[in-house]
C-alpha cells in the first residue's frame, strides 16, 4: 500500500523522555499530517500516546517507572523476568495511565501502524499492525530486551523481542512501503554511528545455537550503520527530516533518574518547537 508522508519514532529505553517532549509538542499543536507510522521499542510507546492525543501521558508513565522501586532489582539479573519488569509497561499503559485505543484507532482510520519487533526463531523484523486487542502485546513485544527483561513475549502465538535488534531504524521499510517523505524523531545525534555493544556481542554468544538469531546480534550495529548511510544518501525521490539531539542525552537506555529524565523532556520540547516553528504552516 503506498503512502505519501511517514513518521518513524527510533526506541531507546529512558531516552524515550526526550521523545516524550517532542510528542507533546505535537499534540498540543494538532500536529498529525501522516499517513504512515512505525514506532521502534520506547519509540512504539511514545508514538502510541501520540495518536491516542495523551497529553504528558508518556514522561509521566517514564517518571513512574524511574520512581518504582519494584521496577529495577538487580537480584532478579540471572531470572526469567530479568533485573527490569517490562510487565510493569503493561500496567501503566492498560491502568494506571491507560493507553485511550478507540481514540487511536479513530485517529489511524485509513493509516497504516506499524510496531517493529524481532522475531525470536530466526531474528528477522516483523512490523506487527497492532489492534485494538493485541496493541499493549506489541508495545510489549517490542521493548523486550533480552539480558534486561524477560527476553520475550508473544504475540498472537509468536515470541518477539525488542525490535531495535533486527531494525532499528526502518526508513528503509517506510521508503519501500511508498514513503516519499519522512519524518524521524531519534534519540540519537544526527549520522552518529556505533560500533558493537555488549548486549550485542554477550547476545550473539548466548544464542550461539540459534544461528540466525546470534547473526541478527553480531550485525545488529551494522544495520543501525547501514541505515545511517541511507539517511545521509537518500533515494532522489525520497525527503527525510529528523528531529534528533544535538548531544547525546542525559538519560541512556537502561541508566536515568528523575532529573535526567526531565531534563531530556525539556529538551525534546525545546527542539520540537524549533521545529514546529519552522514545519508547521497550518
Amino acid at each position: 500500500m503506498s503512502k505519501h508522508s511517514a513518521l518513524l519514532i527510533e526506541g531507546g529505553g529512558f531516552k524515550t523522555a526526550f521523545t516524550a517532549g517532542i510528542v507533546d509538542l505535537f499534540i498540543t499543536h494538532k500536529y498529525l499530517p501522516f499517513d504512515y507510522f512505525i514506532g521502534n521499542s520506547g519509540g512504539s510507546v511514545a508514538l502510541s500516546y501520540l495518536l491516542s492525543n495523551q497529553f504528558n501521558a508518556c514522561i509521566d508513565g517514564l517518571l513512574l517507572l524511574a520512581k518504582d522501586k519494584e521496577f529495577v532489582k538487580m537480584n532478579r539479573v540471572l531470572s526469567n523476568e530479568g533485573y527490569m519488569n517490562i510487565e510493569y509497561l503493561r500496567k501503566i499503559s492498560s491502568d494506571i495511565i491507560p493507553l485511550d485505543l478507540d481514540l487511536a484507532a479513530k485517529n489511524t482510520k485509513n493509516k497504516i501502524v506499524e510496531i517493529v519487533a524481532t522475531k525470536i526463531k530466526n531474528g528477522n523484523p516483523v512490523y506487527l499492525q497492532p489492534t485494538k486487542k493485541n496493541w499493549l502485546d506489541c508495545l510489549v513485544a517490542s521493548s523486550t530486551l533480552p539480558f534486561v527483561t524477560k527476553g520475550k513475549h508473544k504475540v498472537n502465538g509468536t515470541f518477539y523481542m525488542d525490535g531495535g535488534w533486527s531494525d532499528p531504524l526502518p526508513v528503509q521499510r517506510a521508503y519501500e512501503n511508498g514513503a516519499k517523505e519522512i519524518l524521524l524523531i531519534r534519540t540519537s545525534p544526527i549520522n552518529v554511528k556505533i560500533a558493537q555493544s555488549w548486549p550485542d556481542y554477550f547476545g550473539s554468544f548466548y544464542f550461539r545455537d540459534n544461528k540466525a538469531l546470534a547473526n541478527c546480534f553480531e550485525r545488529s550495529h551494522e544495520k543501525y550503520n547501514e541505515s545511517i548511510e541511507f539517511i545521509i544518501n537518500p533515494p532522489k525521490d525520497l525527503v527525510i527530516k529528523q528531529i534528533a539531539p544535538k548531544r547525546f542525552l542525559k538519560s541512556t537506555t537502561y541508566t536515568y533518574s528523575i532529573s535526567t529524565l526531565k531534563k531530556d523532556y525539556r529538551y525534546g520540547l525545546e527542539l520540537g518547537l524549533k521545529y514546529l516553528a519552522k514545519h508547521n504552516r497550518s
